[in-house]
């Protein structure tokens, strides 16, 4: 286990693995399911695929100190944004049930609505944020996803903060 956590490119392997396992598993249940994602699932999906693709860059250059913490930095920086774009789907769905994402049109709300344009299996975005259609032991899936969101957060302030021994480890 040691020899694992000594790696420098296990953090950013795990992050990658489940981010994009867990951006597959929304797909997937959505269309076993016939769940509809609104707007704030898609923006989590979208930072999820971005915590992955700074886990990918990671990865490919984790024996240099510089770029590898600012992968990891840019992992921390899009889970703590996705966990903040989750706990507030959680306040729509508990407590402001008339709201609706958002009053207005955002940036982020065009962002999802171009992407679903140009890959509507990945980015549709069909859904209400207040509703809570489907739950795994008790959470509905944002509740989930700031658990998810939370932990990769830990992984990759682990990646910035950590020394790893070798060349590259200033």
């Amino acid at each position: 286990m040691n020899k694992l956590l000594a790696n420098p490119r296990a953090p950013f392997a795990a992050s990658a693995l489940v981010s994009l396992g867990l951006v597959g598993g929304g797909v997937i249940l959505a269309q076993t399911l016939n769940l509809a994602a609104c707007p704030l699932c898609i923006l989590q999906r979208m930072l999820y695929l971005l915590v992955a693709a700074a886990a990918i860059l990671g990865l490919l250059v984790a024996r240099q100190a510089p770029a590898r913490r600012l992968a990891a930095l840019v992992m921390a920086i899009a889970a703590a944004a996705g966990a903040y774009v989750a706990g507030y789907q959680i306040w729509i769905q508990r407590f402001a049930h008339e709201t609706n994402c958002v009053a207005s049109a955002p940036w982020w709300e065009r962002l999802v609505d171009w992407a679903g344009e140009r890959m509507p299996l990945l980015f549709n975005a069909s859904g209400l944020c207040n509703e809570r259609p489907w739950k795994l032991l008790g959470l509905s899936i944002a509740e989930w996803s700031v658990l998810a969101f939370s932990a990769l957060f830990v992984v990759a302030v682990f990646a910035v903060v950590r020394r790893v021994p070798g060349r590259g480890s200033r």
